[in-house]
């Protein structure tokens, strides 16, 4: 590896780089191409790639366990696809996607038998076959990762890809609290730009509804906090 493929010492710091760039140049999604092509060439490195599926929804496959036969699965923001994986092996029909085509192509090298379907889309123009077609639609950490201003709208396209009957899993970071109060939009220097309770409920909306959520602390950083919530449409 050369110098000029050395990666940033600190992910977080090259990732709030490339998406301060991005949010200059009013594209506040076009960072994570950026991102996953320069993880690509060696000189950055993505923060939430964990080499495995996240602890929380591996945690909830074995307490809920999930059958997937004869259903269809969403994976939102697939990254690097071990989520997806995860999911794959479930036995649903799995759909993964991710607005970066270098994150897409870097999931499918490092999965070449994988049984997911892995595709270049944008969560705020989603194929419209998508609307209400899946049984499963597991949301990691997407939504926190654009502005707040975003997240709104974000949240809305991905309850409008569960189906009547189907479950939505939304893992996501906590918002940082001082004296039991959440700090304020403002104060938040992202990415991520961690989810209030707020943020969280916004996903029960019409038919959805808030079956179970848990906050606890992050396998990776007890410092931290994760929500962990499942909804249900009716």
């Amino acid at each position: 590896m050369t110098a000029e493929q050395t990666p940033d010492p600190d992910p977080d710091v090259a990732s709030r780089r490339l998406a301060a760039q991005s949010l200059a140049e009013n594209d506040p999604t076009g960072w994570f191409e950026k991102l996953y092509a320069a993880a690509g060439e060696g000189r950055a490195v993505v923060p939430w790639d964990r080499g495995g599926a996240h602890a929380l929804l591996t945690d909830w496959v074995g307490t809920a366990e999930p059958s997937g036969a004869g259903k269809r699965a969403l994976v939102v923001g697939a990254g690097m696809g071990w989520d997806a994986e995860l999911v794959a092996d479930l036995g649903y029909d799995t759909t993964a996607f991710d607005i970066s085509p270098s994150a897409v192509a870097a999931a499918r090298d490092a999965h070449p038998d994988t049984k997911v379907e892995y595709v270049v889309a944008d969560l705020f123009d989603p194929p419209a076959h998508w609307r209400g077609a899946f049984d499963l639609v597991v949301e990691i950490y997407t939504v926190q990762a654009l502005p707040i201003h975003l997240q709104p709208a974000a949240t809305q396209q991905v309850t409008a890809l569960v189906r009547v009957g189907g479950t939505l899993l939304v893992i996501a970071a906590a918002r940082d609290e001082v004296d039991g109060v959440e700090i304020a939009d403002e104060v938040v220097e992202g990415p991520p730009w961690p989810l209030t309770r707020a943020a969280i409920d916004a996903f029960a909306t019409g038919d959805v509804r808030l079956i179970q959520l848990d906050k606890q602390p992050s396998p990776s950083d007890p410092a931290l906090y994760r929500w962990r919530a499942e909804y249900l449409r009716d």
